[in-house]
């Protein structure tokens, strides 16, 4: 069989696989933030941390209990890092030091899970079960929870009301999260990945000498990095690590966690609206993106011109053998174009071209499907920006979903698709003004440039991944990219909640004949150009001085 049909192949059985779980994963997600009823265990978990279910919150409120958990799992993880060399179960290794404890605490409570340690040598059992992986969980219920705010602000009127932040977070960890995954930490364990808490091990290496390994309850966290979209690795070489990804079934079933709750959440929006044609809408958007993306990241690894590529059969370098050229594909795109940042290859060996691609699906905002929870309403505020230029075009006040949008709402989402530019490119120029960060870089050029332009946009993106080559691991790229994955996960979800609550505040507008009809194939066609055209214009200047120029030029 040929390497391009295995690709073709692995893609339609990921298409099949998503498909299959779509409809009752996104109708249990709307029925489980739509229920009056609570758990007795989720009842434990409110008296323990003293919050009333039940009460509404306006977006103010909301927002501060959004802000005030994350601000204090930030202190808990900074603290648990510090710390760690006195703790049971280090390993023997020491305490985090300051700027490198607070840029993993800020990675893994933003979402981002950006690493700039190698983990089998620098976190211990604790730190890594007890401080990132509940990370994994929280963060990505948090993501989830704001992504339902907004819809309720869609679904709801005369109501400044948007649910209970704490009933939200509780639920989506209880009743989607854990559950599903118990069942794919099984599963991964099935396909070879490790599931202990061993200490560090002297092993044997093929022509003499030693390796040490240590080992871990990889599996429980590898699911979780994945289904939650955060994507930091226990080991260093994240999924392309055996002991996280064993084997080609291991690496089609993670592509699959990355991309099921994203996809389906579209349809729990269908649902809560009251309209499974505008879910479907946002998810033909969401597809046409991913699958352009893949067919051309496929396109440009497998035809690399000049004979060692036609030896390799492609771009193999910095590929692993046991996933090749369409396995590497298929996870690139959908990490970068999902907050996850896990990766099974490393995106600096790509061709020009690929790294290109891969940054580029991190700079349209991740939402094709994008994270979980982040999305969604990261798509529905392009929709609204879609719906505004079609207003303007036709001469009419826009509308969507019922809801008038006005000044003030397009005043959100335009401070929404603004933030996220503006820290990658502040940061990434400053970081070539000054003269020790230019130093971190290995290579010179458009590729030495793409080096510091992907580490910036992984971090404000809440993305986590890395391009390999640049050594961040210094007090300015750890303070630096702490502080954009910071503003950048928690400053557009201020825009979010307020739009949502302008939006739930408004009574509905009936439909006329002159409403744009938002589930049709032709809005569809009209978001995703908005979606390419905004990045484009936001990010040509910087990708033509990085990956197109070594593009080109190769």
């Amino acid at each position: 069989m040929s390497p391009v049909l295995a690709g073709v192949l692995q893609l339609l059985a990921l298409v099949a696989a998503l498909g299959l779980s779509y409809r009752p994963l996104g109708d249990h997600m709307a029925r489980v933030y739509s229920s009056e009823k609570h758990l007795r265990p989720e009842k434990w978990i409110y008296k323990a941390i003293g919050a009333n279910p039940s009460v509404e919150m306006r977006w103010p409120a909301y927002l501060r209990g959004v802000l005030a958990f994350s601000a204090v799992s930030v202190l808990f993880l900074y603290l648990l890092q510090r710390v760690q060399g006195a703790l049971p179960g280090s390993l023997g290794f020491v305490s985090i030091d300051p700027d490198q404890a607070f840029n993993t605490a800020a990675s893994f409570v933003a979402n981002t899970n950006w690493q700039s340690y190698y983990g089998e040598q620098a976190m211990g059992h604790v730190v890594q079960t007890g401080g990132l992986a509940v990370q994994n969980f929280v963060s990505a219920a948090v993501g989830m929870a704001v992504a339902v705010a907004l819809v309720r602000g869609f679904a709801r009127s005369r109501t400044g009301e948007l649910g209970n932040f704490w009933a939200d977070l509780v639920r989506g960890v209880v009743r989607i999260l854990l559950p599903m995954a118990v069942i794919g930490a099984l599963v991964l364990v099935a396909c070879g990945a490790i599931q202990n808490f061993s200490g560090i091990h002297e092993v044997g290496q093929f022509g003499g000498g030693t390796q040490q390994w240590n080992g871990g309850a990889v599996a429980s966290q590898e699911v979780i990095k994945e289904l939650g979209t955060n994507g930091g690795g226990y080991f260093n070489a994240n999924s392309a690590h055996p002991f996280e990804n064993p084997n080609g079934l291991s690496n089609l079933f993670e592509i699959y966690l990355i991309l099921v709750i994203p996809f389906a959440l579209t349809r729990t929006f269908g649902r809560m609206v009251g309209s499974l044609r505008q879910g479907y809408a946002i998810l033909g958007t969401m597809a046409a993106i991913w699958i352009g993306f893949t067919a051309l990241m496929m396109w440009t690894e497998f035809a690399g011109n000049g004979p060692a590529f036609e030896l390799a059969g492609g771009a193999m370098e910095g590929k692993e053998t046991r996933f090749g050229i369409a396995g590497s594909s298929l996870f690139s795109v959908a990490t970068t174009l999902t907050s996850t940042g896990a990766v099974n290859s490393f995106h600096s060996s790509y061709t020009g071209f690929g790294g290109g691609i891969t940054m580029l699906g991190m700079q349209l905002g991740e939402i094709a499907p994008g994270g979980v929870g982040s999305g969604l309403y990261g798509m529905l505020i392009m929709a609204v920006i879609a719906v505004f230029i079609a207003g303007l075009m036709v001469g009419r006040t826009p509308e969507y979903l019922g809801k008038k949008i006005g000044t003030r709402e397009i005043k959100f989402a335009a401070c929404y698709i603004l933030v996220t530019p503006a820290l990658v490119l502040c940061f990434t120029a400053a970081s070539f003004v000054l003269d020790t960060p230019s130093h971190s870089m290995t290579n010179s050029g458009a590729h030495g440039f793409s080096e510091i332009l992907y580490a910036f946009t992984s971090g404000a993106n809440n993305n986590g991944s890395a391009f390999a080559g640049l050594n961040a691991d210094t007090q300015w790229f750890n303070s630096t990219i702490g502080i954009a994955m910071l503003l950048g996960r928690f400053l557009p979800m201020v825009f979010v909640l307020a739009l949502a609550g302008s939006l739930a505040e408004q009574t509905p507008v009936p439909e006329t004949a002159g409403t744009l009809r938002t589930e049709k194939p032709l809005f569809t066609g009209l978001l995703v150009g908005t979606i390419m055209i905004i990045a484009g214009l936001t990010y040509f200047p910087a990708l033509a001085l990085g990956p197109l120029a070594e593009g080109l030029a190769a």
